[in-house]
């Protein structure tokens, strides 16, 4: 239960190497939780030379304090013990994209893409505050329980893993720190092409073309990390955004016997796909119905009609059959009404 600097409770180990070990700790005046890194100088170190190692690993991590980014793990000060630094740095919970491929295997390409979209922003945002990483390898690469991706080491050449429980310097990165320097484009992009490939276990898939160029002995042909973003964006999980704006899709609507597809029952599809209310019914009837109904009424007529021409006939003069009048001549001695010819027909 050790104290650092007056301040920093040590509470237990997360990860341990040769030349450190990353600790959790309490910070007791703002009472929360970090990481806290202790530099050890390496064996064989000539005893002269240890003051100018702590020195420059306390530039470099006052140097990545610069850094504001979601994908860079925060360093939040340098403390000082027995002439030693100690880096207080955000602590996060997950595991390292190393230990994640040894306990479950290759990412799947879309997921390795999201992984390696994420390093290079961190590498991006690192560049503008004037750090830069000296390699990117699967044990800097924090894959977080909130879902972010978190690269380590910047400043210090220090990947750990925080919060997993790691022991061990060949999981978190511990190592001798890297030359002083800004690394070359080459360097950086051969740095995620080998990340990458490491992630998908030699099985890349759709990253088979970025890959390749990254790795490129050709300075013509090979991606700059930025280039490699971009491709690394489409191929990312959820990369194909929404359309916004598009019409909505509408059921197929019956066409009226004109063909424009604005019949009665075209115009209620329509209004209902839009969340309008439902048109009232036309009030117009039915042909068939209309048709029915008029032959019913002219049959009724016609027997009205006849009803009446053969009631007339019963009390009529006439000699036909039934009492109805013979339009036809009566016969020899038939008179007419008054001049003795035959009347003619109607």
């Amino acid at each position: 239960m050790t104290v650092i600097a007056g301040r920093y409770r040590l509470l237990d180990v997360l990860a341990e190497g040769a030349t450190g070990t990353v600790w959790r700790a309490l910070d007791e005046t703002l009472v929360h939780e970090v990481a806290l890194k202790e530099f050890r100088a390496p064996a064989g170190l000539p005893a002269d030379e240890v003051p100018l190692l702590y020195a420059r690993l306390e530039r470099g991590a006052r140097a990545a304090a610069r850094i504001s980014h979601p994908s860079v793990a925060t360093v939040h000060g340098v403390a000082t013990e027995d002439g030693r630094p100690w880096v207080v740095m955000e602590l996060i919970r997950g595991l390292t994209l190393a230990e994640t491929l040894e306990a479950g295997g290759p990412l799947a390409p879309p997921e390795a893409a999201r992984v390696g979209a994420e390093v290079v922003a961190a590498l991006r945002a690192a560049r503008e505050a004037g750090v830069h990483h000296r390699g990117v390898n699967p044990g800097h690469v924090l894959l977080a329980n909130d879902g972010r991706v978190v690269v380590t080491g910047f400043g210090t050449g220090f990947g750990t893993d925080f919060g997993t429980g790691s022991r061990t310097g060949s999981a978190t990165g511990i190592g001798a720190p890297p030359p002083e320097g800004e690394p070359d484009a080459a360097e950086e992009a051969r740095s995620l092409g080998a990340l990458l490939d490491a992630a998908v276990g030699g099985r890349p898939g759709p990253l088979t073309p970025v890959i390749d160029r990254l790795l490129s002995e050709d300075p013509e042909s090979v991606l700059t990390v930025d280039q490699a973003e971009r491709e690394l964006r489409q191929i990312a999980p959820g990369a194909t955004p929404r359309t916004t704006g598009a019409p909505r899709a509408q059921s197929p609507v019956p066409r009226n016997g004109d063909g424009d597809g604005e019949g009665p029952g075209g115009r209620a599809s329509a209004a209902r796909s839009d969340g309008a209310p439902p048109p009232r019914r036309s009030a117009r009837p039915r042909r068939g119905p209309v048709l029915t109904a008029g032959l019913v009424g002219v049959l009724l007529i016609t027997g009205a009609l006849t009803y009446h021409l053969v009631r007339d006939g019963d009390s009529g003069a006439g000699p036909g059959p039934g009492g109805v009048t013979s339009t036809a001549p009566a016969g020899p001695g038939s008179t007419g009404p008054g001049d003795g010819s035959a009347t003619p027909p109607r």
